[in-house]
């Protein structure tokens, strides 16, 4: 009876890995908001990004605000490589980012550790 058990649980904890690696999840998108020639919005750092992809509008000034609700050690940091950004999101509950929308692109950011992954889509 026990192996039974066991193997329940194993089963369970195998299709639990491939569906958080391999399955189909789905990613909530927000467009920034405008108001006086400027483009903001906020992103809520709880367990992962949400929202986790932005759309900006290109040639408006643009930042993002990421809001602190959690104490992973992960999440402690959001990285853009590709802009040079690493900041530490610990030293207050809001922390601002100014994004260069100067032409159309994308920036991936990540956690410090890489493992919690946005995106940020510049759009004509």
């Amino acid at each position: 009876m026990m192996q039974m058990v066991t193997l329940g649980v194993a089963i369970l904890l195998i299709a639990f890995i491939i569906w958080w690696f391999f399955g189909k999840h789905e990613e909530q998108t927000e467009d920034a908001q405008i108001a006086n020639n400027q483009q903001e919005t906020t992103v809520v750092v709880d367990g992962g990004y949400s929202p986790s992809t932005l759309v900006l509008k290109k040639g408006v000034p643009a930042k993002i605000n990421f809001q602190m609700n959690d104490s992973t050690a992960c999440l402690s940091h959001v990285v853009f490589e590709k802009l040079g950004i690493d900041k530490d999101l610990t030293k207050q509950k809001m922390t601002q980012i100014e994004i260069p929308t100067d032409r159309a692109e994308e920036f991936d950011f990540a956690c410090g550790m890489n493992m919690f992954h946005g995106k940020v889509i510049v759009k004509n």
